[in-house]
């Protein structure tokens, strides 16, 4: 059974660095899209950035554009978001999905076209 595991998350202050991790576990498969959502108290979970195949491409969230990064070394390794210059509007439960086929633009910003998920890591930005 494939997981995929996040980590790196913390309580850091407003302006702070942080990078997340998401790696997949148990049997190893090649995942070509892999997104990041999160999901703040009282709020739906929103897109953050997606990366497909080694890095072709990718897309971020006006919310985060400029100040995040998603990254990975291919398909079969681990993803990661870099967030610079963090604000206490960041805050939240950060998810990593994964779907070993492409997933077309505008769709990859929906949940719902992911298979695979990670139980999630909070992220918290104090002012």
């Amino acid at each position: 059974q494939v997981q995929l595991v996040e980590s790196g998350g913390g309580l850091v202050q407003a302006g702070d660095s942080l990078r997340l991790s998401c790696a997949p576990s148990g049997r190893t498969f090649s995942m070509h899209t892999v997104a990041w959502f999160r999901q703040a108290p009282g709020k739906e979970r929103e897109f953050v950035a997606v990366i497909r195949g080694s890095g072709d491409y990718r897309d971020y969230s006006d919310a985060v554009k400029g100040r995040f990064t998603i990254s990975r070394a291919n398909a079969k390794t681990a993803a990661y978001l870099q967030m610079n210059s963090v604000k206490p509007a960041d805050t939240a439960v950060y998810y990593c999905a994964a779907e070993p086929s492409v997933i077309e633009t505008p769709y990859y910003r929906d949940g719902r076209n992911y298979d695979y998920w990670g139980q999630g890591t909070q992220v918290t930005v104090s002012s």
